[in-house]
């Protein structure tokens, strides 16, 4: 088996964050998605062989992302050609990939579409709810008013019956909830979405609000600190720690009187606190657009152009050794290395230009 690369910080390389469009059908102003794609995308035949080379190299996880990925018309179809990857042996010399997940907003998951990815061989589901009005929705999707607000969220809560219909079962992490929280925008959110989880029986990822990108508005005044929104939901909900799994981004907490009573399920709290406790130390995750450049950090200014090795015809072993030293000479730890972090806060304020949030899908 070839030698796995470790980074200059001895991390191996093993979640690859594949965008498939930097387009989405909501405004969210933390991230503010693109109208329109970049003019060269990647084919699927260019995203498969992406995935092949990045397996060569560790990668055993792949998520699948955007802008909104469910815009992409072959996901279905890029899911199913990468199932050859999956049915490797563990002990395969070429590695093999044993998880593909999607993070989605959910607008666009309606029953067949969530059992056409079942079907494809999609593991996961990650669904993005910031709210649980309409007039709170409406804000943090960037929409017009509570009427349109109230609209994405009874698709978002169909698409959570949809997934978990499809087979995709919350208590085995199968299907979860993200919501980005910002202190002016949703912090008055945090009981009514935890309570919606707990309904639900799903894990609800907190994230805080983060200056990824350029044009988004950050300030760290509106970062509400993960410890922040795990005391609020602690005092109406004892937690107990669940800890951070190896190369994990979220800290997880369970519920007492879920535990106690043995009904646990999915319905856990996590949080990811990549501002006011970041978990760069040991990252392992490579992010590509989707036209094919290459991001070893969430915050990386500058990233990698893979298309000389993918075009005219995929050049499977220069692609391969072009993200090997890509790896090998990675050395970003920018939330663990950030300057001018204003006193008494313990958050950063940026210092630099990043890549945008829509074309990195987070």
């Amino acid at each position: 088996m070839a030698e796995r690369p470790l980074d200059l910080h001895g991390r191996p390389l093993g979640v690859l964050r594949l965008s498939l469009t930097a387009r989405c059908n909501l405004a969210c102003p933390y991230c503010c998605p693109d109208l329109e794609d970049p003019p060269d995308l990647l084919t699927l035949a260019e995203r498969v062989a992406l995935v092949e080379a990045t397996v060569g190299l560790g990668v055993h996880t792949l998520r699948l992302t955007g802008g909104e990925p469910l815009l992409h018309r072959r996901l279905e179809e890029l899911i199913a050609a990468l199932q050859p990857l999956r049915r490797r042996d563990p002990g395969d010399p070429r590695g093999a990939l044993r998880e593909i997940a999607l993070t989605s907003n959910g607008v666009l998951l309606g029953a067949e579409r969530a059992r056409q990815l079942k079907a494809a061989g999609l593991d996961r589901i990650t669904l993005s709810l910031d709210g649980t009005d309409g007039t709170s929705v409406a804000r943090m999707a960037g929409l017009g008013g509570a009427a349109a607000g109230e609209a994405v969220l009874t698709k978002v809560l169909a698409a959570i019956r949809h997934a978990r219909e499809a087979g995709f079962d919350p208590a085995r992490g199968a299907l979860k909830l993200n919501a980005v929280i910002t202190r002016s925008g949703n912090a008055d959110q945090l009981l009514p979405l935890a309570a919606l989880a707990r309904e639900q029986g799903l894990e609800l990822r907190l994230i805080e609000f983060m200056d990824v990108g350029n044009r988004n508005g950050w300030a760290p005044e509106q970062v509400l600190p993960a410890a922040e929104m795990v005391a609020r939901i602690g005092a109406a909900w004892p937690l107990e720690p669940v800890g951070r799994a190896p190369h994990g981004t979220a800290g997880r907490w369970r519920y007492r009187d879920r535990a106690a009573a043995g009904a646990d399920g999915g319905a856990h709290l996590a949080v990811v606190a990549s501002i006011t406790a970041p978990f760069c130390g040991d990252c392992n995750r490579l992010r590509i657009t989707a036209d094919g450049v290459a991001y070893s950090c969430l915050f990386a200014a500058d990233g990698t152009d893979l298309k000389p090795w993918l075009r005219p015809g995929a050049d499977a072993a220069g692609l391969e050794q072009a993200l090997r030293r890509l790896w090998l000479q990675r050395r970003d730890r920018w939330s663990e290395e950030r300057q001018m972090v204003r006193p008494g806060e313990g958050v950063a304020t940026p210092s630099r230009s990043h890549a945008e949030m829509a074309y990195l899908g987070g």
